[in-house]
C-alpha cells in the first residue's frame, strides 16, 4: 500500500525507492537475527533515513510490505481441473514452497503477529489470506459440504499447513524441509477425505 507522499510527483522515482527499501529489508531478513528497523533497511539500501520513513513511518510497515503473501493472489496452476483432492494438494504445496522459499521473513512476521498489540491485526500472517486459497481450491466440494463445511476444512488445512507448523516440524519434530512438506500435504489431504467421507 502506497503511502501520501509516495502519490505526490515524481511517481517511478518514489516508486524505485520504495522498492529498493522492500528489497534490502527482504535480504536483511533472510539474512537471519531480529527483523531489520527502518533505519537499517535505509542504511543497506543507500536511502537516507529521512526519506525511509516517509515510505515506511514504522517498522511494522517495512515489514509488512516486505512480506511475500502480498502479491500472490491463488495458488492452483492453470488448467488444474475440478479433482478437489488434486486441487488441494496443489494449492497447499504451492503455497508451502512459498512458505519454505521466504522462511526466514515467514519466521519474522510469525514472531511480530504473536504481539498483543493492535498493529499485528494488519500484518499478513493476521488475514488468513491462505485459508482463501485453500477455499478456491476446495470449490468444487460446495455442492456436497456447503460453503460453511468448506470454509471449516480450509480452516482445518490451515491449521497443519503453513509457517507454524514448518517451525515445529523442523525445531521440534525434526524433520527436513522436504519431510516437513510431505507431512503437512499429507495431513491436508487426510483432513478433506475424512470430510467427505463424513458429509
Amino acid at each position: 500500500m502506497s503511502t501520501a507522499y509516495e502519490e505526490s510527483g515524481r511517481a517511478r522515482q518514489k516508486q524505485r525507492t520504495r522498492l529498493a527499501l522492500i528489497a534490502s529489508a527482504r535480504d536483511l531478513v533472510a539474512r537471519g537475527g531480529r527483523p531489520p528497523t527502518v533505519a537499517e533497511a535505509a542504511e543497506a539500501a543507500s536511502i537516507s533515513r529521512t526519506t525511509a520513513y516517509r515510505y515506511f513511518p514504522t517498522q511494522k510497515s517495512l515489514l509488512v510490505a516486505a512480506h511475500p503473501e502480498i502479491q500472490a493472489t491463488s495458488m492452483l496452476p492453470a488448467g488444474i481441473g475440478e479433482d478437489p483432492e488434486l486441487r488441494l494438494e496443489a494449492a497447499v504445496r504451492g503455497f508451502l514452497a512459498m512458505v519454505v522459499d521466504t522462511e526466514a521473513q515467514q519466521r519474522t512476521m510469525l514472531r511480530l503477529s504473536l504481539e498483543t498489540d493492535a498493529a499485528t491485526r494488519e500484518l499478513p500472517l493476521r488475514q488468513g489470506r491462505a485459508i482463501g486459497w485453500f477455499e478456491e481450491a476446495l470449490e468444487p466440494l460446495v455442492p456436497s459440504l456447503g460453503r460453511q463445511g468448506v470454509r471449516r476444512l480450509a480452516v482445518a488445512v490451515r491449521a497443519v499447513a503453513g509457517v507454524e507448523p514448518l517451525v515445529w516440524l523442523l525445531d521440534i519434530a525434526g524433520m527436513t524441509r522436504d519431510e516437513a512438506v510431505e507431512q503437512m500435504t499429507w495431513s491436508a489431504v487426510a483432513l478433506l477425505r475424512r470430510a467427505v467421507a463424513d458429509r
